[in-house]
């Protein structure tokens, strides 16, 4: 038998490279080429699966001449993960979620798809469990699983094969690195494997209309496992977060092609399954009994939804030649950025002082929004005297000491006075044209204005 040939593939872009490269010739990453092996000699793969378009082909036709139609979605009956994925699924949509071991992607999957059961056609594939686990599961979580069909395969023709008789509205392939083509040699979850079956199922969901969810693994630094390509070919990608330990678990919407990004889903884990949070700027405020300095709640937008977020400050003497600089939730590089601007522009020095920065809850904020909360926080505590009851800010902090508008500030405000919040301190830009009942708007154009201000509302 003759011996299989190998091939370099980039994880990256999925370039191809006869022979191993440090650095990708293509996308020009760095230690991304990972040895695959080819077809076996003497194997006409085009023969067997021929490459094909994901769409029919179609004249070429001016734009204006095209009809724009709204994409019509179908719920799954769970809330949050509709809001997610930007109203429901689409037919013919390709979902690619990802997220850490254990942490709830094929339960919310077998939640959804068993409430989806009673009025469509669906499938779950499984290719990490058998029949028996997943039906225990469906047993533990108390769904009504008797019109859900389950078929528990790992090879892709058999799979293409079952769609294609079942003829389902809505399959989930779980996981996309357990599948494996006969016409490739290389073994499940190498990035020929991945990078072949996620179009084979994605072009079936393109002709048939069928909407796909896949499941995918991530790697140890929490990006989805396999070709970057995976990611591109399809049209949602959701991620998963939060910690295993806790029990609120968080969806993002990364790319989304019929909806919004940076969309936000929070979910509590129960012994039922996962249960939307309809609240969950309750999860991200602390519950003080009084008023502690070096805390300042502020309000971030993801995606359509405003989220209050509470962000905590402790500055200390360091006894360390280079004081330290932590932040959780929030880019450790702005912190250093925003506390040269405190002393610049501010006269407040923290040269000599241990900053740590958290947001409450284990969000991540990553929107500049934030920089006027982190610095009315470490002011807070620097002089350890608690901000006012009832505050609530947003803005971008500059280099030059100005504050920033924010976008939707209207949205923001409404929100935070929904919750009960008074005062507002707000970039002068984003002063609402209405007032807004029950609150107080405190405009500041510069950081030194906003702590003076702070100071008369004491």
């Amino acid at each position: 038998m003759a011996k299989a040939r190998t091939s370099y593939v980039c994880s990256e872009c999925g370039a191809v490279a006869s022979r191993w490269s440090g650095q990708c010739p293509d996308c020009k990453a760095w230690n991304t080429m990972i040895e695959t092996v080819q077809d076996a000699p003497g194997v006409n793969r085009m023969s067997q699966t021929a490459h094909k378009a994901l769409a029919q082909t179609a004249p070429v036709l001016s734009l204006r001449d095209i009809e724009a139609l709204d994409v019509p979605r179908f719920g799954t009956g769970i809330e949050e993960f509709d809001r997610v994925l930007g109203g429901g699924l689409v037919a013919g949509g390709v979902v690619l979620i990802g997220g850490d071991p254990g942490i709830g992607k094929s339960t919310l999957l077998l939640q959804a798809l068993a409430n989806l059961a009673a009025t469509r056609n669906t499938l779950y594939v499984s290719g990490e469990e058998s029949g028996a686990q997943i039906a225990l599961r469906a047993r533990r979580l108390s769904v009504d699983s008797a019109e859900l069909k389950l078929q528990a395969e790992i090879q892709l023709e058999k799979i293409l094969g079952t769609l294609a008789d079942l003829k389902p509205e809505v399959a989930v392939i779980d996981s996309i690195q357990t599948l494996y083509s006969d016409a490739l040699t290389s073994a499940p979850g190498s990035v020929a494997q991945v990078r072949e079956c996620a179009a084979q199922l994605t072009r079936v969901a393109k002709q048939t209309g069928v909407t796909i969810i896949l499941v995918g693994h991530v790697t140890k630094e929490g990006a989805l496992a396999g070709p970057r390509v995976l990611e591109h070919i399809v049209d949602t990608v959701l991620y998963f977060e939060g910690d295993t330990q806790s029990s609120f678990r968080l969806v993002r919407a990364i790319k989304n092609r019929f909806g919004a990004v940076n969309e936000l889903g929070v979910f509590a884990m129960t012994e039922k399954g996962l249960k939307g949070v309809s609240n969950p700027s309750a999860l991200f405020l602390s519950q003080h009994d009084s008023q502690v300095p070096g805390s300042c709640v502020m309000v971030t937008q993801e995606g359509t939804r405003p989220l209050l977020v509470e962000i905590q400050a402790l500055v200390d003497a360091s006894h360390l030649p280079n004081a330290r600089r932590l932040s959780v939730g929030l880019e450790q590089n702005r912190l250093a950025m925003l506390l040269a601007v405190l002393h610049r522009h501010a006269g407040i020095a923290a040269f000599d002082q241990d900053v740590f920065i958290n947001a409450v809850g284990g969000v991540k904020i990553t929107e500049p929004a934030a920089d006027l909360a982190v610095l009315l926080a470490i002011n807070s505590s620097m002089r350890n005297k608690p901000l006012p009851r009832g505050l609530v800010v947003f803005g971008e902090v500059g280099l030059a000491g100005e504050i920033r508008p924010a976008p939707r500030g209207q949205e923001r405000l409404r929100e935070a006075a929904k919750l009960g919040f008074s005062v507002a301190v707000i970039p002068k830009a984003n002063v609402p044209k209405q007032k807004i009942e029950g609150m107080t708007i405190v405009a500041v154009e510069r950081i030194d204005e906003a702590f003076t201000k702070l100071r008369e509302l004491d």
